[in-house]
């Protein structure tokens, strides 16, 4: 099969750009799934998190699996905290195989693996519960495998938790207090319009530069979930935090078609296995890190809103209306269809 790099919206500038961040990184970190040695490989993975989340604990937890189920001859090499960029720059350097691995929001991919915008639609899934059933099943699967025809493969879901707004001085207790409120988003199209259709006006702004813009007032707020809103420090600036949990966006394991197509059949099997081992620990710790971010933001000061998040489900229903007569309609059906 031809494999097509496919650019994002901005495909014009989109070149120019990733060549100027990736050469100097092809001089340090050279190949992606490079063999040191006759019978070994390393693979590279860089993420943005920091490395107390839980996402990255997995991720160690991942390689240290790789290396005992190969015996050594599979190591992978982590580069946290956005040492090599942020989510969309990753997503470019898997693209033409400068790195081997990454995690990202399905929300960002969605510019590259349009399918993956389903996640951002607010109120899709039920639950917890519903969001594993479909993801976990035959729909997830072939959402994993929707980008390999864009040079991305998917391993796996992470938890990323029930996505919900926080503002820095005005508490969001129904739909119609996010009017005139800049609320960060994701770089993702199905994103800004949940924003808008909610009442906000959403503003695209990478996670890096999020605190300083809350800070600055350059935004009112931003949506995600108890981890990142702890981690991150923003409720150091941000005094409410309201559960609306719009959405469930889960993280996506990504590796480099480039990469995968390169691995033995054993070694696809060790990553494979090693990958499904660091989605259940991460879910396990992402259990244990939401209920203590939230008591610590709550021990800071933060006040905690509950709010009828029926209120917030009606507003979010003419997104889905939007959809009618689409294949993204009839992917809509077939999730709510799962029991």
């Amino acid at each position: 099969m031809t494999h097509h790099l496919r650019p994002p919206h901005d495909s014009t500038h989109l070149l120019h750009r990733l060549w100027v961040r990736v050469i100097p990184l092809l001089a340090v970190i050279a190949l992606a799934g490079c063999r040191p040695d006759e019978g070994g490989r390393v693979l590279k993975l860089a993420h943005a998190l920091d490395t107390s989340h839980p996402v990255h604990l997995a991720m160690v937890h991942m390689a240290d699996r790789a290396d005992e189920l190969s015996g050594g001859r599979m190591r992978i090499e982590i580069h946290p905290s956005g040492q090599l960029g942020e989510e969309r720059e990753l997503i470019e350097m898997l693209q033409i195989g400068s790195i081997a691995m990454t995690k990202v929001s399905a929300s960002p991919l969605e510019s590259f693996v349009p399918e993956m915008g389903i996640f951002s639609i607010p109120y899709l899934f039920r639950d917890q519960d519903h969001l594993w059933q479909v993801v976990d099943g035959d729909i997830g699967r072939k959402l994993l495998a929707a980008g390999v025809d864009y040079n991305l493969r998917g391993l796996g879901y992470y938890d990323a938790g029930p996505r919900s707004f926080y503002t820095t001085n005005t508490p969001v207790r129904t739909p119609n207090d996010l009017a005139g409120l800049k609320i960060r988003v994701q770089q993702s199209n199905t994103s800004v319009r949940m924003v808008r259709v909610l009442g906000g006006s959403a503003t695209p702004i990478d996670w890096g530069e999020l605190y300083s813009a809350l800070q600055q007032g350059v935004v009112d707020g931003a949506e995600n979930n108890p981890p990142s809103f702890f981690l991150s420090r923003h409720y150091e600036v941000c005094r409410y935090y309201t559960l609306d949990e719009h959405t469930w966006v889960p993280d996506v394991l990504l590796i480099s078609t480039h990469v995968w197509d390169d691995l033995t059949l054993q070694e696809r099997e060790w990553l494979q296995e090693a990958a499904d081992a660091s989605v259940t620990e991460q879910r396990r710790l992402w259990r244990e890190s939401t209920l203590e971010s939230l008591d610590r933001v709550r021990a800071a000061g933060v006040e905690i809103i509950r709010p009828d998040k029926e209120a917030f489900r009606r507003a979010a229903e003419p997104m889905f209306e939007d959809y009618r007569g689409t294949p993204t309609y009839e992917l809509l059906q077939a999730i709510q269809e799962v029991r």
